[in-house]
Parts: structure tokens; sequence; C-alpha cells
């Protein structure tokens, strides 16, 4: 017989991974959208991510999703669009990161100073925001909802925009950040570079925050790259493996969320990190296998 904690446990978890009405839902315009935009971010997160990871910029993803966080209130409070307001905060702080913590050693304070205050005018303009309760949680854990056809077409546009110009900097931005020292003798534009890539990962960290959160944007970020890090030294095999983890964690994440009602954050948050444990087992017995 089951005992009345067993009883609420299975209820829990019935709930977290219902799939009924997920085909209605499915039909729903606002859930393409979402699906589209999370497919979107997938793709531009997991070109990202392998550098953010070799470049040792996970406290300056955090950072920028903090002040993204800080954009998006200040926008509502001002009643524009989130995008809008989450963007224009997550360069600010790019450009910050990018141009006054070039050297690692200043690095870390730089982010942590921008990051404290950002959080705390983020919370304050929440509280000054007199809206539904839903939005403020919206910007913290996200939902699909927030993903209107012109938040949509931002993303395209933001895109478009990082992945031509990835194109052009990716083989000196790869060189800079396996080896700084040399690719400064050679002539490579390190502190040029540095900046730029801050900025491009502010849009993508601003365009995550609507449908990830602002807690949980290292989930898309981050991950993906750690994982894929975990299974091989090739750049270009490296990324196709971040991109596939971040585009499953997200898509797949979005479906799991549609017929339960919840934020995909955590559903996000959690395949990824599945992805990751897979990616790591794999690591370890391939070398092993070295080894034996």
């Amino acid at each position: 017989m089951n005992s009345p904690m067993d009883a609420t446990a299975n209820d829990v978890l019935g709930k977290l991974f219902s799939l009924d009405g997920t085909g209605d839902l499915l039909a729903q315009p606002f859930v393409r959208n979402a699906l589209l935009a999370a497919a979107l971010l997938g793709l531009v997160a997991g070109v990202l991510a392998p550098l953010i990871v070799a470049r040792g910029m996970g406290f300056a993803v955090h950072g920028t999703s903090e002040l993204a966080f800080t954009g998006g209130a200040a926008a509502l409070l001002l009643g524009v669009s989130v995008s809008v307001g989450a963007v224009a905060g997550s360069v600010l702080a790019g450009l910050v990161f990018g141009l006054l913590g070039l050297r690692q050693r200043e690095r870390d304070s730089v982010i942590g100073v921008v990051l404290a205050f950002g959080l705390g005018l983020g919370v304050l303009l929440l509280a000054l925001y007199p809206g539904r309760a839903s939005n403020k949680f919206g910007l913290l854990t996200g939902s699909i909802v927030s993903v209107d056809s012109t938040n949509l077409q931002v993303l395209v546009v933001v895109t478009i925009l990082v992945l031509a110009t990835m194109a052009v900097i990716y083989r000196p931005l790869l060189f800079a950040s396996t080896d700084p020292e040399v690719a400064v003798a050679r002539g490579v534009p390190v502190r040029l570079l540095s900046p730029l890539f801050a900025v491009l990962i502010a849009l993508v960290t601003a365009l995550a925050v609507p449908i990830v959160g602002a807690i949980l944007v290292l989930s898309v970020t981050i991950i993906p790259g750690a994982a894929a890090a975990r299974v091989t030294a090739s750049p270009v095999v490296a990324t196709v493996l971040a991109v596939v983890i971040a585009e499953v964690a997200l898509v797949g994440g979005t479906v799991l969320s549609l017929a339960p009602g919840l934020p995909i954050s955590g559903y996000v948050a959690t395949i990824a990190f599945l992805g990751y444990l897979v990616c790591r087992i794999i690591g370890r017995v391939r070398g092993q296998v070295r080894t034996g």
C-alpha cells in the first residue's frame, strides 16, 4: 500500500513529466514561436559555448546575465520591450567586462562589482514595477509566453549578426583563446577581439533571459561547451557537439514544459546537465581505455 508521501511524490512526478495535451499546444502560434526561438538560441549559444569555456569566461556570462536582468526589469518599468532592455543591459556589461577586465587578475573583481550592482538595481526596479507578478517571475526563470513576434524578429537578426561575426573572427579568436601570448606576438588584435567577443556573449545572453531566465542562462551558454570539452579536443567537433546539446536542452525543455505549464528553465538545465554527465562518463571511459 502506498504511503501518502509516495502518492504525493508520484503526483509531483506525474505533473512534471506529463505530456497530456502537448500535441494540441504545439499547434498554438506562441508555442511555435517559442520553439523557433529555442532553436535559434541553441544554435548561437552552442557556437559560442566552447570558446566561452576555453577563455574562462563563465563568471563573465553570469555577470552579463545579471545586467540583462537589470535591463529587462528597467524595460518592464518603462513599458518597453523586455528584449530591448535586456540587450541594452547586457551589451553595456559586455563592453565593461571587455574593456576594463582585459587582464586576467582584474577580470573577476570587475565582474563581481558590476554583478552586485546590477543585481541590486534589478531587484529594486522589479519592486517598483506595478504590473503582474508573472512578468517579474519570468525574468528570473523564463517564460515561453514572453516570446512574441517582435522578440522573435530581434532573435533572428541577432542570430545572423552573431554567426556572421563569428565566421569572420573565429580563427584569430580561437588562436587568442588557446595561446594569447603567441597570438599577440603574431599580430592578432587580442585587445579588439576581447571586447568584441564579450559583446557577442552579451547579445546571446540577453536573448536567453526571456526564454530561460536570468538565473539559469549558464545552462545554455556554459554547460554545452563544458560537456563538449570532456570528449574532444577538436574545436570543430566541440562546436558541433555543443550546438547539439544546446538544441536538445532548449527544444526538449520547451516541449516538456508545455503540458505542466511550468517554467522551461528547470527542464533546460536538467537536460543540459544530463548531457554533461554523459559526456563526462564517455570522456572518463575513453581515458581509461587509452591508459589500459
